[in-house]
């Protein structure tokens, strides 16, 4: 499953970064929000599997407290799920 998550963490982050950074600039500078449709929807879905992905592997990979904030804060901040791939999820 960590594999998993990992696969979804890196998707996750990509889709969040395509939608900050092409995306919305089309959108508003562009006049055309036909990017962030198309964007939009596969990375809402990734998100939610990332949130729901995390809470089942809490125990496995004895994320307790901060660490767990840290993961679960990660997924809105942008190039956060790379963060918690390098910090939390690489094996050592």
């Amino acid at each position: 499953m960590k594999n998993i998550f990992r696969i979804v963490s890196y998707l996750e982050g990509i889709s969040y970064l395509l939608l900050l950074l092409i995306a919305t600039p089309v959108k508003y500078f562009g006049d055309d929000e036909s990017y962030v449709k198309m964007l939009g929807m596969p990375h809402g879905m990734l998100f939610i599997v990332y949130i729901i992905l995390a809470f089942m592997l809490k125990a496995d990979e004895k994320w307790h407290g901060k660490t767990f904030r840290i993961v679960l804060v990660a997924s809105i901040l942008p190039f956060g799920t790379f963060y918690v791939d390098r910090k939390y999820l690489q094996k050592k």
